[in-house]
């Protein structure tokens, strides 16, 4: 997904003062063809399988949930994304900058919902399938929490408050930061995806209420007591030992 990197060009003192055309008309060449170059292999998302039954996370997600979530919610962000795309390469080669601007919105939006959810639900799992158990003291990720935050308790901890934070929709994260080695946590607007931060996605939380309130009502705090009991942490393992290597 290669929106991931989409920056609108800074403006200069001179462009403020120019109309919207003639910036669009200076700026958006290089950035179109960055995208384009990034685009030109490009090949349609599609919605992942759940690699559990809707109904197998109850009663911490309700089945009910799960299905939405996946067949509605996650599948509109699949088809946006690749919507968008689609007529960011017929904007392009029309040469319609304003649309190209329009599309940036879109793309990052609906590519980061799909992008976000599929690292989402491999993030959980039964408990009768691991969900919910804590690596052993011997793991790299127990190391790297315990380094961090001293215990898994106070990193559940210090991410449900920082998910509980979170003003309108949005998701919080734990993260792994390449420049320093370490983990850390940080919420993101929206779908916004982790890696424009610079942090590769280790376990993510989403906020949103469609991922909760069928259940949990309004009461976020609720959820996010309860979701733990199905986090997959051996994901959790496996995407800090790749993220390590790289």
């Amino acid at each position: 997904f290669f929106f991931l990197m989409i920056r609108r060009p800074p403006r200069s003192t001179q462009s403020r003062s120019s109309a919207a055309s003639d910036v669009y008309k200076r700026q958006v060449p290089g950035l179109s063809a960055h995208l384009k170059r990034g685009f030109a292999n490009f090949v349609q998302a599609k919605l992942p399988d759940l690699p559990y039954d809707y109904g197998a996370l109850e009663p911490a997600i309700s089945g009910q949930i799960m299905e939405l979530h996946h067949k509605k919610h996650h599948n509109a962000y699949v088809t946006g994304y690749n919507k968008g795309v689609e007529d960011f390469l017929d904007a392009s080669s029309k040469g319609d900058h304003n649309k190209i601007l329009q599309l940036e919105k879109v793309i990052r939006f609906n590519g980061g919902g799909a992008i976000n959810h599929s690292i989402f639900w491999t993030n959980l799992a039964p408990t009768s399938r691991g969900g919910g158990q804590l690596p052993d003291n011997n793991s790299p990720l127990t190391k790297a929490v315990t380094q961090t935050f001293g215990s898994y308790d106070n990193l559940i901890s210090q991410l449900n408050t920082l998910c509980t934070g979170v003003q309108g929709s949005g998701w919080g994260w734990l993260g792994y930061n390449p420049k320093t080695k370490q983990i850390e946590i940080k919420d993101m607007p929206n779908q916004d995806p982790l890696t424009i931060t610079g942090l590769v996605p280790l376990l993510g939380i989403d906020v949103w209420e469609h991922a909760y309130y069928l259940q949990y009502k309004n009461v976020r705090p609720d959820y996010l007591k309860e979701i733990w009991k199905v986090v997959n942490w051996k994901n959790v393992e496996e995407r800090l030992a790749e993220a390590s290597r790289n």
